[in-house]
């Protein structure tokens, strides 16, 4: 069975709502922000971020708060927290599964 849109996240999409929980950004700044926080492991190009911002906007996780020109800026809705805390809760679950595994792999090798 298909997974609801936005149930669970791609590490992009992840990435862009981690940046609005700094505060109000554009386009430019949440790539700015992507880059450093992953220490350019992550691009985003203008047509993948705009899409998902699209996206954002549509669910009603974000919303524009101001254009100036082409710039668009836009903030976090309660949704959008709520979509980040429920991603990032599920990658720390995946992340102790993981963790688990490989404690038991330690104690019990491959053959």
């Amino acid at each position: 069975m298909p997974k609801k849109a936005m149930e669970v996240l791609t590490e992009t999409m992840f990435y862009v709502l981690m940046a609005f929980m700094r505060g109000e950004m554009c386009g430019i700044e949440i790539a700015d922000f992507i880059d450093e926080k992953t220490n350019g492991r992550l691009l985003i190009g203008p047509a993948t971020l705009y899409t998902i911002l699209g996206k954002y906007e549509k669910e009603k996780l974000i919303e524009l708060t101001a254009v100036e020109g082409r710039k668009r800026t836009y903030r976090i809705l309660p949704k959008g927290i709520e979509a980040y805390e429920e991603e990032y809760s599920r990658l720390r679950l995946c992340l102790a599964d993981a963790l688990e595994e490989e404690e038991m792999r330690k104690e019990k090798p491959y053959e």
